[in-house]
């Protein structure tokens, strides 16, 4: 499945509501789970970002329906990407 990065900021409802943060996370799984994607990593960060989340899911559509859903709850706002593993790196330049 496509890997996807999304760099996290916490919105100041979020940062308000910290303490039931992990709650959140554990239904954003949950959510994620739900689409046939997974919630592989989590990180919280120092830095520019608040937080960094690494997921797997079927398709660019997948991702985007949960990133929108995720936001429409109002804690966090995301940068997401799409992420390219070494292997599909080296095939792309071997392309070239």
């Amino acid at each position: 499945m496509p890997t996807y990065i999304s760099l996290i900021n916490f919105t100041q409802k979020g940062a308000e509501a910290i303490k039931d943060g992990p709650n959140r996370l554990a239904a954003a799984k949950e959510r994620f789970r739900a689409a046939g994607a997974e919630l592989k990593a989590f990180y919280l960060v120092t830095g520019q970002y608040d937080a960094v989340s690494i997921v797997e899911a079927p398709n660019d559509e997948v991702v985007a329906k949960l990133v929108m859903g995720t936001a429409a709850l109002g804690f966090v706002r995301t940068q997401t990407c799409r992420a390219f593993t070494e292997d599909d790196y080296k095939k792309m330049a071997a392309s070239l």
